[in-house]
Order: structure tokens, then C-alpha cells, then sequence
């Protein structure tokens, strides 16, 4: 089968790999319907370091070719979501909807707990452990149009919800979104779908403008740092947001989601932390800031968003700006990488 493998700085390749088996019972093998390029995976793209050539992607929908023995609740020929963690469920964290910190969490394009090689998304097929209790199935005969959308509730979409849910957002708030790549406009999506008054969406981007005013934005601002603080308080009369979501991972991003909310305020992250992003706790002590948040549990989310997918409420899948064949996933990174495309799609 054909994998995208990064071997070393921008150098992204796509190579014959051999095609995945059965290799513990709880295992099924799943063809590759849809991928994309996260923004996270830009950070070894662009700065491999000392990283080993491994196999990338970690967002996909698919369909099962092949179930192990004892995999009794997922059948060939099911189309199913993977969120970017597997997740045992059954530990305290995965009990506690924290799937993503699960005991047995696995990643792909790793080695599960068994020493056994996971592939990456960004391929044909991909063996799958932990299945039953990682993957979801949807509903119905696929629907190709649906494809985008549901292919977000596996990163993205369930990521920017993250930001909103630990931000505690809710009805008449006001919001500001730090970041406007595809997780920043999906938490703008859901911090209006959960009900904010007023969601502000910094960008200096009109496309990607664009997609914030269509999930729900309801001001811009373009500025950043201090100027985009000030910005803040003009457009509000002087006062701050009761919650900012940061959806960067940056030392920047962190500063200016803590400056954009009032005394009291609260604070949702998910952007992966690229460099080191130290945090003042005596800022968030004077102000009574409450911070929360971290890598999405996107496996306790899924059921929750995909009714609102599937009966067309929510349509996540606008991130997508540029569609590509899996042939071409070396250009999907570049077009990432410079800006020239918000999240890229990917067809095997």
C-alpha cells in the first residue's frame, strides 16, 4: 500500500509500505476513505531535528475490511470515524470522558502497548487496535458529501469544541478565538453553537475571515499582541472577553488569549505547544483566571457532534479549502505550510 512518511525537514514522501494485518484479536484494518494534514503535523515538517522517519497523519474515516476474533461490535463494511487517539475505555480517564489520556492511549504511526506498529492516516489502510472502543461507527449508507464534516469530528472540530467546553462557554458570553487556522474556526463554530453572545475571531486572513463569519464570528480583529488587546477594548467599550480559547500553541497565542479576557475570565487551550510556552502563575493568581484544557478527548466527543453532522446543523467541513489525491500529499504539506490553503483533504 502507499503511507506518507516525513523523513527529515520539509521532506515528505510517499512510499510502498506493506499492507496491515490482523495482529491481535481486538484489531480491524480499515481502508482509507479520507485524510488530511493537521497543522500539527507541520511542527516536524518544519523542524525535524533529531525526530526518525516515521509514517504521519492521524485524522481519517474509513471503511473495515478486516476484524479480529474478538472484536464483536464492529463488522466488515462498516464506515466508521478514528479519532486521533485510541483509547482502551475503560480506565478512570477514559470513565472520566479524558480519552485521549487513556492508560493505553495510542497514537498513529507508533508502536502500541503490545510493541506492535500502528500506521499512519495518510495512507491506504491502517491497522487499528483498541477498535471497539475507539472507533465510531456512522449510521446509514455513506454519504460522500458528508465526508468533510465527518472527517473534522476526528481532530479539528472536537478540538475546538475541547477549547470551548474548558472555557466553560456558554449563552450571552462574550468570546474571543486566538488563531485561525482549522481548529481556531472550529472553535469559533462551537463557542456559537454553545450559545455565545458575541464570538471575536482574531485574524489577519480575509478567507479565513471568511469561514469565522460563516461558523459564527461576529467581530474581526486583525491586530495582535498588545495592539490586538486595545483593539478589544475599543470594540467593547472598554472591557475585556469573559473567555478566550487559544487554538495556536505558542508563547504569543498563550499571552495574548490571557490578555483578552476580563478578572475572573476563563481560558480554554488546545493548540499543540510547538516551543516552549511558559505560563506566569501569578498572572492567572492576580486576575483569578481560570485555565483549562490540553489535548482534546475527541473519542467522548464524536457522539456527542456527529447528530448535528449528519442532520446538516453543523457543517465543520468548510476547514477544507483544498482537496488533493493521496499522490499529491507532498503539495498538500507545502500549500499548509505557506499558508496558501486553511486544512488539506486527502483521498486515497
Amino acid at each position: 500500500m502507499k503511507a506518507t512518511i516525513l523523513s527529515g525537514t520539509r521532506d515528505i514522501r510517499l512510499e510502498e509500505r506493506p499492507d496491515p494485518v490482523i495482529l491481535a484479536p481486538g484489531d480491524v484494518v480499515v481502508r482509507v476513505v479520507a485524510a488530511c494534514v493537521c497543522g500539527s503535523d507541520l511542527w516536524g515538517y518544519r523542524d525535524f531535528g533529531r525526530g526518525r522517519e516515521r509514517a504521519t497523519g492521524h485524522e481519517l474515516v474509513g471503511i473495515i475490511e478486516e476484524a479480529g476474533a474478538e472484536v464483536a461490535s464492529l463488522k466488515p463494511g462498516d464506515f466508521v470515524i478514528a479519532p486521533f487517539s485510541l483509547s482502551c475505555g475503560a480506565c478512570q480517564s477514559c470513565r472520566a470522558g479524558f480519552t485521549s489520556v487513556c492508560d493505553r492511549v495510542t497514537f498513529f504511526g507508533s508502536l502500541d502497548r503490545d510493541r506492535l506498529w500502528v500506521d499512519g492516516a495518510q495512507g491506504e489502510r491502517v491497522r487499528m487496535p483498541l477498535a471497539e472502543s475507539s472507533l465510531v461507527v456512522v449510521p446509514g449508507p455513506e454519504d460522500d458529501a458528508l465526508v468533510p464534516d465527518l472527517l473534522t469530528l476526528s481532530d479539528v472540530a472536537s478540538t475546538g469544541h475541547h477549547a470551548a467546553v474548558s472555557a466553560r462557554v456558554g449563552p450571552g458570553d462574550v468570546v474571543v478565538v486566538v488563531g485561525d487556522g482549522a481548529v481556531g474556526l472550529s472553535a469559533v463554530l462551537a463557542a456559537a453553537r454553545l450559545g455565545a453572545g458575541r464570538v471575536i475571531a482574531m485574524s489577519r486572513h480575509p478567507e479565513r475571515q471568511a469561514v469565522a463569519r460563516e461558523f459564527g464570528a461576529t467581530d474581526i480583529i486583525e491586530q495582535r499582541g498588545e495592539d490586538a488587546i486595545a483593539a478589544l477594548r475599543d470594540l467593547l467599550g472598554g472591557d475585556l472577553a469573559d473567555a478566550a480559547l487559544e487554538c495556536v500553541g505558542t508563547a504569543e497565542a498563550m499571552d495574548q488569549a490571557l490578555g483578552s479576557v476580563r478578572g475572573g475570565g476563563r481560558v480554554g487551550f488546545v493548540g499543540v505547544p510547538g516551543n516552549r510556552v511558559d505560563l506566569d502563575a501569578g498572572r492567572l493568581f492576580a486576575g483569578n483566571i481560570t485555565l483549562g484544557g490540553g489535548m482534546a478527548p475527541a473519542r467522548a466527543y464524536i457522539p456527542e457532534l456527529l447528530p448535528a453532522v449528519l442532520d446538516g446543523s453543523m457543517r465543520p467541513g468548510r476547514v477544507f479549502d483544498l482537496e488533493l489525491p493521496l499522490d499529491e500529499v507532498a503539495e498538500a504539506y507545502r500549500a499548509m505550510d505557506e499558508r496558501r490553503a486553511i486544512k488539506v483533504l486527502l483521498r486515497p
